[in-house]
Formats: C-alpha cells, structure tokens, sequence
C-alpha cells in the first residue's frame, strides 16, 4: 500500500455506460494556439469525440468545472478506436486529429473562433480528408516514415494482419505480416526506420520500411510456403526476440537521438530493449500491470516510467528502481503526460469507464490543529475499582497452565450427528454379500447450526476401516445467523476383516469475521449390526473370556435388543453375533454365579463384543439408578494369543521390506537392460542383440510379479494393523477391568499400546509401542525413585527403527502387565515430581545409564513372571551390579576405603615378613594358609589370589636375573610346589578372584596405593631369594615325616574351599 495518494488537479466523468481503452486518449495542442498548453482528446467506443483544456479544480458547485474545461463533443457515426495528434496534411506544419473507426480513417482540424461574450470561445470540427479501409482496423502509429521530414504518414494495421500505409490523403501500399494470427500493439521507430509489432506467437518482431515498401504487394493473403510467382521480395522480418508471454503496450520514447529504447509491457514482465533488438534490462512484475508510459529522466543514460496495475496503483520507475508509489481512484487503461496552463507535467489518466482524472503526486500541507480537550478531574473510585477487576482478570489468566487458549463461551457453528436407528433399505455399501451375509448400512445425519454469518465452511467425515462412507467431504453454502444445514451420508463394511473401532469423527473448519480458522469436532457411533449379524451360540470355542460383576445376571435380550428378535434362546442365557468376515463370537450367561462368558475362534473379533457388553451394562445398570455397579475380570491375560498378532503384523511388515528391496533391485536392473538397448538401437552398424530382449522381458515379468506380491503384501498388512489393534484394545480393556483402572490411567495405556492409527513404513507399530511401554516402565512403574530419576536423567534416545525381531518388545510388554498386576501406578505427574538422589547427579550423562532396568525387577519378580525370560539373565545382572557398585565406589572415595586399599595392598609385604620369621617352622605357615582359605568373603579370596601370584611373578623375574644355576633350579622346584598345593576344586573360585582382583587393580585411581605395591614386590624378590633356599632344605628334612598330615590337610583345604564357592553363588543371585 502507497504511503501517499495522488492529488486530485481535475477530474471528470466522461459520459454513462461508455466504454474506452488504451487508444481512445492522446494530449497536444490539437487547436494549434501557439501557448504550449496541451489539450484532452478523449474518444469513446459510442462515436463520443471530446476535447478538454482543464484548469485547477474550483469549489464550484453542479459540475460548472468541467463545463467550462469542456472544449468540444461530437457524436461520430462509427466507435472510435484510436486517436492521434500529428501533422498528417500535406503542404501544412498545423496539428490535426486522426480519428481511426473500424472501416474508416479521418483526419480532422480544430479551429477556435474567439466569442465576445463571457462564455469564451467557440470549437469547430472539420473534415479534411478519410479513407474508406476495405479490412477491419485494430490500431495504428504514424511518424515520418522512410525519413521524410515535414509531416507524418500513418500506418494501420488490420485484424487479418495486413499493414496499410497511407500519405496524407493517399493510399501508399499494404503488407501481410507472415505468419499471422492475431493482431497485436503497434508502433514506429524513427531512428532506424521501423516497425516494431508482437506477433501471436509471443514474440517481438521488427520489419524496416524499406523492407515493406520492396515486398510483394498484398493482394490477397498468401501461404508464406507457397513460392512467389510475381516480383517482388519474400517479407522477413528483421530481427524478432522471443518474449515468451502476451505485451499489453509497446513504446518507443522520441526524448534522445541518440539512442533509441524499445519498452515493451508485458503481462508478468517489464522489458527494455536497444533499436537492435538486445534487451538493456528486464524487470518481473509481482502485480497485473493495466497500461505504462516512458518519459524523459533528469538523470543521464535513464528513462522514467510510470506504471499502473489493477491494485490502483500508480508507481514510478526509474529503470528498474521504484522511485514513487501513489494511489489512484480508479484503474486506469491509459496514462499520458500533459502541461497546463497553471502546471506542467501532470499526469493524465483514463479508466475503462471513463473517469477521466488530471493528478500530481506529493502532499498537500494539513493545517487542522487538533482542539484543546478541558481537563476533567479524575474519578479516583472509579479508576481503583477498574483497576480491581483488572487484577482480578489477570490472575484469573495466570492460574491456568493450558497450553491451549481457550475458546469462547459459545462457538459461532454447533454440529449435531444423528446415527439411524434402522439399517437402509436398500442398502447402499459397494459390496453385496460377504460369504453370503448381505452387507447393510447405515444414514447418519449432520446437523449444523451457526450462531454468525460464516462463508466457506468445509464438512470432513472420518470412519477406521474397513468401514467407509458414501461421501467425505462436503462443501457448505454460505450460511447467515440462526441457519441450519443438514448432511447426510451412510456407512458401511467394505472389506473382509472388521474394523478396530466403530467411532466415527467429524470435523466442520470455517474462518471467522476476522479471518481466524477455527475447526468443529463432533464424534458418532455406529451400531454393532452393522458389521455383524445374530446367530447361534457355538457350544466350544478356542478362547474365552470371563467378566465378572457384582448384580444379578442380566437377559441378554433386555441389553440387546436388536438381537433378541433372531435370536433362539428367548430366556436370554445366550446370544451370538455372526460377523460379516466369518468369526462367530457367543456370550453366554452362569446361571448360579454373577458372570458372563464370552468365547470364539477369533481374539481379535471379540473386541468389539467385550466393549458392548461392559457398555451396555454399565447403561442398563445406571438407568435402573445401581450406582456401585462394578465389571470386573480375574484373568489370566491372553499374552501368548495377543503376541501371535504381534509377530504375525511384523513378519507382514518384514516382508513389505523385503518385496521394498527386491523392486529397488530389479528397477535397477531393468533400467541397465533398458540402457544397453538403447546403445545398441542407436549404433549404426547393427550388432547381436545377445538376447538383451529375453532378459528384458524377464525382468519385467519379475517386476511385475514382485508388484502384485507387494500389493497383496499391503493388503495383508493392513487387515493385520487392523486386527493388531483390536486384540491391542482388548488387552486394554481387559487390563482395565482386571486392576479397576481410572478413565486417566486407562487412556495412557490405550496411548501406550496403541500409539499410532496408522502404520507406515517409515514408522511402525512394534518401535513405537516399545518406546512408548520403555518410558513407563522407566518412569511410573520403575522400581524405586533412584531408578527412576536415573532414567530421567539420561539424554538422548535411540532412533525409532523396525527391530530384527519382537523378543525386546514381548518382554516389555509382559513386565508392564506384571508391575500393573502388582500395583502400579500409571501417572503422568511422578515425572516432574520426582526427587533426584545425589548418587544419580554424576550419571545424568549420555551414555552413563543403562537403557531400561529389565533384569532388576526380573530377579525380584516371582516365577509366574519370570518364567517369560531366560535362566542366564541372572549372572548378567550379577555382573553388571557388582561393576556399577564398583563404579560408585571408584567416582564418590571416602576416608575407609581409602584406608582399606592401603590395607589391602599392604598385606603381601606383612606376608613376606612373616614368612622370614616363620620360614623354620612349616606348620604354622600350613596354618595360616588354612585359615585364608576358610574366610568366605570376596576381600580374602581377592587377597589370596594376589598372595598367589606374586611369588609366581617374582620367581619368574629372579629367573632372568640371577646368575647361580643351582638357586633358579630350586626356584623352579618351589614353584612347582606352590602351583601343586591348591585342588582341582579350588582352582575355579581361585580364577574369578584373580580377573576380579586385576580388574580392580586397573580400576585403582590413586597413585598412593600403586607406591606400596612396587616397594612389597622389590622387597620381596630380595628376601624371597635368601630365604628360598634355606627353606628348600628344612623342606627336605622334613618330607619324610610330614607329607601323609600335608597331603590331609590339602584334602581338607580343599573340601572347604570347593564348599564355600558353591554356597557363594546363591547369594550373588540374591543381591
């Protein structure tokens, strides 16, 4: 929008229901009065010629102004189509009009006789010369063809394309344009002599005089393939540029003589062009021009423009730069420049419908000065109780937290959905019968009232599938207040499976008065006859579901009553439902107990019957006013059943992906084939084929075939989603009633396990569920608050892709219903309110936290849970408690564990010293041995392993380093020794504490505890070799005598030992 408007100098209406176009306006000094000051020359398609001379607009009343800025009217015979100002009589430098009619050109003059009274003076119009055309004229240009000087020739060309040229008051020559169609504009070039035109092949076209003059001479229209049989020259054109969409206007700017530019507007674009045909610029219009005018520019090597469109603009160009941008009245078709008597360069335009309007752009200086306002003395009890209710609202708006704005009291549509009680008759689904069963359907009626005027309101249906409707989408006419429209549609079944849910959603969007969308929803259920019929109760069936309640049982009759008609038990014990796609679902009644009995060979089928059993008794009992009526059921869950729909909807989904794959490969391969035929077709010496087309075929036939098996594929898919997310539902539901589920912990296990409505192949079921059920069990239903901010407190999370198999996802599901069964709680708010135990601060990073506590509350769960997972899973879970609480240990030292490493290390040295003292008497260092060996905790089996190894080592080190060959064999012998000592049985436990003890070695952050280690080990190479030998003899004095009580006591040892490992491993399982 323009910052400024165009001032209004003069205007006019010119005529009623008159019509003009860009040719009916031209300014000059028609009247030839010797000022400079130009006049209007307007001419209408009526004959209407007029000619005016305004003058600035007065406060005079009745139209006074124009009258008197009025020069001439005459009513002309024939409708004006364009008219000019030039010099177009011979042997005369006056101005006269040329006036073009359909079949006639005229030249007039204009002559003034000065009057004696107040009135002014007096216009004439007279005929000089006409020509009578024998084609029907589209427009013209004039100027001093073939460089004549002196006066103007004109030029006219005609709707079958012919130019005829005319001198004065003679008839020179006409030329056909080759290759016509339709006329376009038309203009004359006087620095080069040319005619420039669009032809309708949408290109501009450039012919020379003198080549139009030496052409053949146009007697008929000819074909331009036909050759010449006269003489003559063939007519070209001299050079043509391809514009690529329709000019509105050409013009060629006479202010330099230098150069010549070529405007040329067209319907998107603004060209400008050399005299030879290059484009100097271009600009891209983002409106719908109407009409242009180039005019002289004050700057060097520029031209101005003034450019108007159909938003009422006027905008000013120079080059390609906007200079200035006013707003007009009206849409103008035609602009021109004139100078005034009062104003020079005025901007003169005209509409379609004759306004006729003289302007200037800028601003006029406003001298209104706003009026002094008397100060009123303030109200203050007003103004405090205004501030009160302010307040009041604003906190009333800060105490909610919806994200959402909330809508007003009272919405301008209201929808109403009305489901027939009665099936049609007859019915309209696509499908007759299915297995024999006639397919019926359903008339639902929408209702829709406005409270508002409202246009362009969109009604959208929406049923689950394989239920659909007749119609979907529905164009509302505009409605004004209070009206009502009403819709109707019918739904049926249209497939071979039943659908996972009979709701229906309805959805109306409009836009306000203000232009704000809004969206109306309103949901409709349908009737269960729709998709199923009555039947026979079958006496066996392969799954079965019990529901308990707390009243008397109730005739199945009375809650289904359009059932009860076809039905053959008329005391109401039983009821049967046929469904269309084959499956038979029976409800029986216990005569003795309060339950109901619902089987059949279909899982997923009795969803819908479960649903409107609990339902309908829920409304039965609260109309007869029971208020602590009760469904419940005592299990057990069909989780064996409902994974057999889980595996069978993700083999569907992996082989989708393979049939994916595999038409990927044979694509590829075809289009290779399709390549090297091509090479071959295009060779130009022939070669052998070598049965390329064969393979082609083949190839097809296999694409073709893979095609059919990927839809079936689909299709399958589909009625497997579909039958997915019924059992999904009555796992639900069951659930729900097993533990008396709230409606809110209801819905976020319905949006657990049912997470998508769609399946996709980007997207699927199984990884969505399995986040979905991960998240809960690592939030509500984790085990303690420690796990559960460990798992809030990891960042990040695996992208969701289809798994390699439904193990991960059975398990979790199973472990959810088991932790629900024990009494958790599912609850969105534990996860902003749960308190972060300082342990976890130091794991919040990514990485630092296991995905999901499985195997934690697998080890606690009883054997009914635990029977789902596998045996091994226990020592992992050992293992990976026994490394995090090292890990704790390791990240948070204190002062005693601290003290307890330094301990531990420093005990090999205290055993080296006490072996010097004791090396003379070999029981009791046989003692002490015993005695390590009994201690059944880890710390001592730790240190004996390192007490084990260390003499290894260091006998292995001596080994290299001494130099006496008597000492290294008795090393050896003593270390053969030491290896014989401990039993088969102890061997093992002996192991595990040695990987355990070099693991912890490694994980030892201090240095601390390293310097004692290297000093025990320095100190016991050099006391280990003295000692060594005198123990080797005291040995062999006393082998003899005591290797039968040595032998005992090894076997002891080892009885102990082998004892304690085995009662060790049940207490790991335990922590």
């Amino acid at each position: 929008m323009s910052l400024f408007k165009a001032r209004d100098w003069w205007s006019a209406v010119v005529g009623e229901g008159e019509e003009f176009d860009q040719g009916c306006l031209c300014v000059g000094d028609v009247d030839n009065s010797g000022t400079g000051h130009d006049k209007v020359v307007v001419g209408s398609y009526m004959g209407m010629l007029r000619i005016f001379s305004p003058q600035a607009s007065k406060s005079e009343e009745g139209g006074q102004g124009t009258a008197d800025a009025q020069l001439l009217e005459v009513q002309l015979r024939d409708a004006i189509i364009q008219v000019e100002v030039g010099k177009f009589v011979s042997c005369s430098e006056l101005l006269h009009l040329a006036v073009l009619h359909p079949r006639k050109l005229s030249v007039y003059s204009i002559s003034g006789t000065a009057g004696n009274v107040e009135h002014g003076a007096q216009y004439q119009l007279k005929l000089v010369y006409e020509h009578n055309l024998q084609r029907t004229a589209c427009n013209m240009t004039y100027g001093p063809f073939g460089g004549v000087t002196g006066h103007h020739s004109l030029c006219i060309q005609s709707m079958d394309g012919m130019l005829m040229f005319f001198e004065q008051d003679s008839y020179s020559f006409g030329r056909f344009l080759p290759g016509f169609l339709l006329p376009g504009p038309l203009v004359y070039c006087s620095r080069n002599d040319t005619f420039i035109t669009v032809s309708s092949a949408r290109q501009l076209e450039s012919y020379k005089y003198e080549t139009l003059a030496v052409a053949t001479e146009a007697e008929s229209r000819q074909d331009p393939d036909v050759p010449v049989k006269t003489g003559g020259k063939r007519l070209t054109a001299d050079w043509t540029l391809v514009l690529g969409e329709q000019a509105l206007d050409l013009s060629v700017p006479s202010f330099s003589h230098s150069t010549a530019s070529i405007f040329v507007l067209g319907e998107r674009n603004l060209y400008c062009l050399r005299d030879n045909g290059q484009i100097r610029f271009m600009k891209k219009l983002e409106f719908n021009p109407s009409c242009f005018l180039p005019y002289a520019s004050v700057t060097e090597a520029t031209t101005n423009l003034l450019l108007a469109n159909h938003t009422n603009m006027l905008l000013v160009y120079q080059d390609v730069t906007l200079k200035w941008a006013s707003q007009l009245s009206c849409v103008p078709v035609a602009v021109r420049i004139a100078n005034f008597t009062e104003l020079k360069g005025l901007v003169v335009t005209l509409s379609s419908d004759g306004h006729l309007q003289c302007s200037y752009m800028g601003t006029d200086p406003s001298f209104f000065s706003t009026p002094k306002v008397d100060a009123r003395e303030a109200d203050y009890e007003q103004v405090d109780t205004e501030m009160k209710s302010l307040q009041k609202y604003i906190r009333e708006a800060t105490r909610t937290q919806d994200i959402l704005p909330k809508s007003d009291g009272e919405n301008d549509l209201t929808v109403t959905a009305t489901v027939s009680s009665s099936m049609d008759k007859p019915s309209r689904s696509l499908i007759q019968d299915i297995e024999g069963l006639p397919v019926p359907s359903v008339t639902i009626k929408v209702k829709v009232k406005a409270s508002s005027s409202l246009q362009g309101s969109k009604l959208t249906v929406c049923v689950q599938p394989p239920l659909v409707v007749t119609q979907d989408q529905f164009v509302l006419e505009p409605m004004g207040v209070g009206s009502t429209t009403m819709v109707a549609f019918s739904a049926f079944l249209n497939g071979h499976y039943p659908p996972a849910d009979l709701t229906g959603d309805i959805a109306v969007s409009y836009s306000t008065s203000t232009g704000v969308p809004r969206v109306v929803q309103c949901k409709f259920s349908l009737p269960l006859h729709l998709v199923c019929l009555p039947s026979s109760p079958a006496k066996s069936a392969q799954y079965k579901i019990t529901v308990d309640t707390n009243q008397p049982p109730v005739n199945l009759n009375t809650v289904f009553p359009e059932f009860a008609q076809q039905s053959e038990d008329k005391e109401g014990h039983s009821l049967a439902f046929q469904f269309l796609s084959g499956a038979r679902v029976s409800v029986l009644t216990s005569k003795t107990s309060q339950r109901y009995r619902v089987q059949s060979d279909s899982l997923e089928d009795m969803w819908l019957v479960v649903k409107e059993l609990v339902e309908r008794f829920d409304l039965h009992f609260s109309k007869l006013g029971v208020q602590d009526f009760r469904s419940s059921f005592a299990g057990p869950l069909p989780l064996a059943e409902y994974f057999q729909a889980v595996d069978n909807h993700f083999q569907l989904r992996v082989s989708a992906q393979k049939y994916q794959d595999l038409l990927s490969e044979r694509a590829v391969q075809f289009r290779a084939i399709q390549r090297r035929l091509l090479t071959r077709f295009k060779d130009k010496t022939p070669a052998p084929l070598q049965n390329l087309d064969t393979l082609m075929e083949g190839t097809y036939r296999q694409v073709m075939a893979l095609a059919d098996a990927a839809e079936e594929n689909r299709a399958a898919l589909e009625q497997a989603f579909t039958r997915l997310r019924s059992a999904s539902h009555l796992l639900v539901l069951l659930l729900s009633l097993w533990h008396s589920l709230s409606p809110e912990q209801t819905d976020i296990l319905e949006a657990a396990l049912l997470p998508l409505l769609h399946d996709t192949p980007q997207l699927g079921w199984e990884e969505s569920c399995d986040a979905a059920v991960s998240h809960l069990l690592r939030t509500c239903l984790s085990r303690s608050p420690k796990d559960q901010a460990t798992s809030l407190a990891q960042t990040g999370s695996p992208a969701l892709n289809l798994p390699s198999d439904t193990v991960r996802l059975k398990k979790h599901i199973t472990l959810l219903c088991d932790r629900i069964g024990k009494g958790g709680q599912l609850t969105l708010a534990s996860e902003a309110n749960v308190v972060v135990p300082p342990e976890v601060h130091t794991l919040a990073r990514p990485g630092g936290v296991e995905p999901i506590a499985e195997v934690t509350g697998d080890v606690e769960e009883p054997q009914e849970a635990a029977k789902f997972l596998k045996k091994k899973q226990t020592s992992k879970k050992v293992k990976k408690d026994k490394e995090s609480k090292e890990k704790e240990v390791l990240k948070e030292p204190s002062e005693v564990t601290v003290s307890e490493e330094s301990a531990a290390v420093e005990e090999p040295a205290k055993e080296v010293k006490k072996e010097k003292k004791e090396s003379k008497e070999k029981k009791e260092a046989s003692k002490e041995k015993k005695e390590v060996l009994k201690e059944p905790s880890e710390v001592t089996l730790i240190e004996e392993s390192v007490a084990v190894e260390e003499p290894a080592k260091e006998v292995k080190k001596e080994k290299k380093e001494s130099k006496e060959k008597k000492e290294a064999s008795k090393e050896k012998e003593s270390s053969k020794d030491s290896k014989k000592e401990p039993s088969k049985e102890a061997k093992e436990p002996k192991v595990d504490a040695k990987k355990e003890s070099s693991k912890d070695s490694k994980k030892e952050p201090s240095k601390e505890a390293k310097e004692p280690k290297v000093e025990a080990k320095k100190e016991s190479k050099k006391e280990s070799s003295k000692d060594s030998s005198k123990e080797k003899k005291e040995k062999d004095k006393d082998k003899e005598g005591k290797e039968p009580s040595k032998e005992a006591g090894d076997k002891k040892v080892s009885k102990k030992s082998s004892v304690k490992v085995k009662e060790k491993k049940p207490e790991a399982g335990d922590d």
